[in-house]
């Protein structure tokens, strides 16, 4: 919940100015607010190299739900990306791996790339429960969904307690995950979807390790927060994925 209009304006006319249309073979998307998109999309001035997502839809279409967003709104936008999932939803909203399997289905069916969140809490890591809890939010999320469909959603791989925290998984704990829900992928919808999928890492990403991160065999992406609220901040991860 950062950056208005008005902010988002200011971030992206500094953002242009990094020449990020250069940096080829890296598909870049920016999240902002709901009542931010329409700012980020003049800012944007029909630039193709960027891509605009929201930060969440509802599993309803338009009609007797206030305070609710649609897909058909998003599109109408011009959004091309949805996250769905993301662990504050799962944290301050409740939201299940049932409830969000809703909201993919909701954006497939409407043309929206969903970002689906997965990850464990520092409590889970501890007590062992890595795998069941990824397992379960692989399978139970994207429940229903057709090979095909998965092969073109992004996973975003964010441990809990890495988020916000400063805190970063090693490089190699973040590929041993990732490298873990690509095998659960596999198992559940095929080799080609598993090789398709892609997924990104999120938790305290920043320029320093974006590069690390990155150059891991299963990692495909990062998903950035806080260090993406700069445009020279977030302009050197994009740079460290090329």
């Amino acid at each position: 919940m950062n950056m208005g209009p008005k902010e988002a304006r200011e971030f992206l006319a500094a953002f242009k100015q990094e020449q990020l249309c250069d940096c080829k073979g890296v598909q870049k998307v920016i999240v902002p607010p709901f009542v931010t998109i329409p700012a980020v999309m003049d800012a944007l001035d029909g630039c193709k190299c960027i891509g605009v997502g929201a930060q969440d839809v509802s599993d309803h279409d338009n009609g007797a739900f206030t305070g609710e967003i649609s897909t058909a709104m998003l599109s109408e936008l011009g959004c091309s990306y949805v996250v769905l999932g993301h662990s504050e939803r799962r944290q301050y909203h409740g939201e299940t791996n049932a409830y969000i399997n809703k909201k993919i289905k909701k954006a497939l069916a409407a043309g929206l790339i969903p970002i689906y969140c997965i990850g464990e809490t520092l409590e889970q890591r501890e007590a062992g429960k890595l795998q069941d809890i990824l397992k379960s939010q692989v399978v139970e999320g994207l429940a229903d969904l057709t090979p095909e469909q998965v092969s073109g959603i992004v996973i975003a791989y964010e441990p809990v307690w890495a988020i916000g925290t400063g805190k970063t998984a090693s490089a190699a704990d973040a590929q041993d995950a990732h490298a873990f829900i690509r095998s659960v992928v596999a198992e559940t919808f095929g080799t080609d979807a598993a090789a398709a999928v892609r997924i990104q890492y999120g938790g305290s990403v920043k320029p320093g390790n974006a590069a690390e991160l990155m150059s891991q065999p299963d990692i495909d992406g990062a998903l950035v927060g806080g260090a993406a609220l700069k445009p020279d901040s977030f302009a050197a991860i994009i740079r460290a994925a090329v």
